[in-house]
C-alpha cells in the first residue's frame, strides 16, 4: 500500500526552481534515506512530502520545534498532544500523569536522556535537543516518519542508538541524512537528490559508500 505518492512535483523559491519536477512512491514498510549535498533539496522535498503524505505523519525537521522553557518530558508529550482534552495537558503540565510518565520515561531512558527528564530544552546541548526531538516522534506514534538530518549533531555511538530507535519505532520512514553509512546500514532503499532532481533510486543492499560520493561532488 503506498504511503505517499509525489506526481511530477516542482518548488520554488521566488523564480529559481529548488526542486523538481520529480515523481517518487513511498510504500508502507520501506524505509528510504535522502540522501545528497547541502543545498541539493532534500529537505524541501520532505517539506513536500509532509503536505501530501495518505497516513499519519510525523514530522521532526532540522530546526526540531522544542519549546525552550519547556521540560524534555514535556516537549515529548507534545508528540500526543492532540490527543488528548485541554483540561488533561494543562493538569499533565501542572503534575505529570503516571501513564505518560510510564510511556515517555523508557523512551529516555532508550536514547540516553532519562537524566534531563526535568531539564528545560533551552538548557540542553545540541545532541541533547536533538534526542529530545526523536523521543516526541518515537512518542507520537504515527504510521509514517519523516526527518531531516536526526543525528548530525551526535557523535558515532549515539547516533546509531537514535537511529536504531526510529528505525524499530517507525517501520515506513523517510530521512534525509548526510552520514551515507549510516544511510545504508539503518535504511532500505536510497534516494539520491542532486541540484533538486532524483539521480539514484536503488536498494541499499545494492550499494555502497562510494556508490554514492558522486552526489557530493561538483
Amino acid at each position: 500500500m503506498v504511503a505517499l505518492a509525489l506526481d511530477d512535483v516542482s518548488a520554488s523559491f521566488g523564480e529559481v526552481r529548488v526542486l523538481g519536477p520529480l515523481s517518487l512512491t513511498v510504500n508502507r514498510g520501506e524505509q528510504v534515506a535522502l540522501v545528497g549535498k547541502s543545498g541539493a533539496g532534500k529537505s524541501t522535498l520532505l517539506s513536500l512530502m509532509y503536505k501530501e503524505a495518505r497516513i499519519p505523519v510525523a514530522y521532526m525537521p532540522q530546526a526540531l520545534g522544542l519549546v525552550e522553557t519547556l521540560s524534555v518530558f514535556h516537549n515529548v508529550y507534545m508528540g500526543r498532544l492532540s490527543q488528548h482534552p485541554t483540561w488533561y495537558n494543562l493538569a499533565n503540565l501542572v503534575w505529570p500523569q503516571g501513564k505518560q510518565l510510564a510511556a515517555i520515561v523508557p523512551i529516555l531512558e532508550s536514547l540516553q536522556l532519562a537524566e534531563k527528564r526535568k531539564a528545560p530544552a533551552g538548557e540542553l546541548s545540541g545532541g541533547q535537543r536533538q534526542r529530545t526531538a526523536a523521543a516526541r516522534v518515537i512518542f507520537q506514534g504515527a504510521e509514517l516518519l519523516l526527518a531531516d538530518e536526526p543525528v548530525s549533531a551526535l557523535d558515532g555511538p549515539l547516533a546509531h542508538v537514535v537511529m536504531q530507535s526510529l528505525s524499530q519505532a517507525y517501520p515506513t520512514s523517510v530521512i534525509a541524512m548526510h552520514d551515507v553509512e549510516l544511510a545504508l546500514r539503518y535504511t532500505q532503499r536510497i534516494v539520491g537528490i542532486q541540484h533538486g532532481k532524483v539521480v539514484l533510486d536503488e536498494p541499499s543492499h545494492r550499494l555502497s559508500p562510494g556508490d554514492l560520493l558522486p552526489l557530493y561532488q561538483g
